[in-house]
């Protein structure tokens, strides 16, 4: 947890509602998600028991497994859950939307991607073990199943593998989107309880967010957002339905009253948290888009495409588990994407910009000076490097030759010259010193600390001539935030072939070859 936000949660303690963290949106909301709220049967490994789920609000569809230890409604369950969210997907095929590439070549994307909302991670993790569970089944022979659930199982599989990559949503988990621009007064597991964190953010009138937030651990009125449900409905209520539903002695009418209440039980226990995930999407609605939304959301509607190709070209269900090269490439590169992540979100939030000023990552202040006309003759031609320099009461943690951005000039680039008056070094705080037996001096020299001035030398973004385009250099009295943080393009880690892979590893996999075994693997 960051100061800010340590800050913003105490604040909400104090103010009694939640306290926004950001000042932009920075997932995607889709004009038409899917919403998909499970409920998995409690004791079974991920033994789906229902789910609400759709597109339109007013219009959700419910699905009851009456038997959850049944195998064949288990797998009709899936069939179902495959002919609602196969139908969403089919509707964002690409039509023929075709864009240049780099290098000339061209690659499809579509207009639009599909996004799946579930309450919280729970959800997401509920997605990976069913689409795990589904995607190796054979529509033929032993095991048979409906076709369409393998093809269920490789989405869910892809959109839950795809929610690992930084700022992707094409699977959005409603607490973690909140949680990522609004500080609650609650802790973080707190804030897994979707209907306490609407609590907190949108109190109803007359409440405050942590009198909502009580109000909304009542099981009763707030049922658990899934896929666990209430141990007491459970034992109560849902127990001795599935039993009568499952008895073999029964009439077929007294089955059908059993089945019926079945699923007005489950649907009592989903319709609250279908409402709750709608709340928090016209919450989010609300706020306007950062800069660098649209761009994440093209990388994902590119997924999106490229994961369709591969099932129209016929290509295999993902392997149970990567091989050696392939976890590690995977690695490399969500370790890129969240670097990227984090800087985008910097660079278009000058609130969370602000965590990084704190660390002396960032810094901000007014320009004092600016020579604008300024050439650097060192080389075989002259160019125009202008110099500004840039007062700061904040941190500064940069070192000479370190290359900066400032969120308003994202393509110029700015080279630390010389940094003067930098706060105390606190690593001399040696116990035994003199400024470690007087605290109260060290803490109000950090206080006092005079303003520090940074000298940058500026490159790009000015134009071509040797005299700087109007606009282009910043003057004198303009504010400006300047950060190590940086969008740019990364180099790929370097890995060996799949054939190559050395044998501390392994050696070479075997390639994958589908088999029998496949469709016996076991449901969790």
């Amino acid at each position: 947890m960051s100061t800010l936000t340590a800050l913003a949660r105490a604040r909400a303690v104090d103010r009694g509602v939640a306290q926004p963290v950001c000042t932009v949106r920075h997932v995607h909301i889709s004009d038409r998600p899917l919403v998909l709220i499970p409920l998995a049967l409690a004791g079974e490994a991920n033994a789906p028991l229902a789910a609400m789920v759709g597109a339109e609000r007013q219009s959700p569809r419910l699905l009851v497994v009456n038997q959850p230890r049944n195998r064949d409604q288990r797998f009709a369950f899936a069939a179902q859950l495959a002919e609602i969210v196969l139908a969403y997907l089919d509707g964002y095929r690409p039509a023929a939307a075709v864009t240049s590439a780099p290098g000339g070549s061209a690659a499809e994307r579509g207009a639009d991607a599909p996004q799946i909302i579930v309450p919280n991670p729970a959800g997401i993790g509920f997605v990976r073990l069913f689409g795990r569970s589904t995607r190796f089944r054979r529509s033929s022979g032993e095991y048979a199943v409906d076709p369409a659930v393998p093809v269920l199982g490789r989405w869910l599989t892809f959109v839950a593998e795809r929610s690992e990559y930084p700022g992707s949503c094409l699977l959005l988990a409603a607490t973690q989107a909140l949680a990522l621009h609004w500080a609650s007064g609650q802790s973080p597991v707190e804030d897994l309880n979707l209907a306490a964190l609407l609590g907190w953010i949108d109190p109803p009138p007359g409440m405050t967010g942590q009198e909502a937030a009580v109000a909304a651990e009542d099981p009763v009125i707030w049922p658990p957002a899934g896929p666990a449900t209430d141990p007491t409905f459970d034992n109560e209520v849902l127990a001795p339905l599935i039993a009568a539903c499952g008895r073999s002695d029964a009439d077929p009418g007294a089955r059908r009253r059993a089945e019926f209440s079945l699923q007005t039980a489950l649907s009592g226990q989903l319709a609250p948290t279908w409402r709750l995930v709608w709340q928090a999407v016209d919450l989010l609605c609300v706020l306007p888009p950062g800069g660098r939304v649209a761009a994440r959301w093209d990388a994902d509607k590119e997924a999106f495409v490229s994961y369709l190709e591969h099932l129209r070209d016929g290509g295999p269900p993902q392997p149970r588990r990567d091989s050696a090269v392939a976890a590690a490439r995977r690695l490399n590169w969500l370790e890129r994407a969240q670097a990227s992540y984090a800087a985008q979100r910097a660079l278009d939030d000058p609130l969370v910009l602000a965590d990084y000023r704190l660390t002396g990552e960032a810094f901000g202040g007014p320009v004092t000076a600016a020579e604008p006309d300024r050439l650097d003759a060192t080389g075989k031609r002259r160019k125009l490097r202008p110099l500004i320099t840039v007062v700061t009461d904040d941190p500064v943690q940069v070192e000479p030759g370190a290359a900066l951005v400032s969120p308003t000039r994202p393509g110029q680039t700015a080279r630390v010259v010389s940094v003067s008056a930098q706060p105390p070094d606190l690593a001399t705080l040696a116990p035994g010193s003199a400024a470690w037996s007087r605290p109260d001096a060290v803490l109000g020299a950090e206080v006092n600390r005079p303003p520090a001035e940074v000298v940058l030398e500026l490159s790009g973004g000015m134009g071509r001539a040797l005299t700087a385009a109007p606009g282009s250099v910043p003057e004198v009295g303009e504010r400006l935030c300047y950060t190590t943080l940086t969008d740019s393009y990364q180099m790929h880690g370097t890995f060996p072939a799949r054939e190559d892979t050395p044998w501390t590893h392994g050696g070479p996999p075997p390639e994958y070859v589908p088999a029998d075994a496949d469709a016996a693997e076991e449901w969790s």
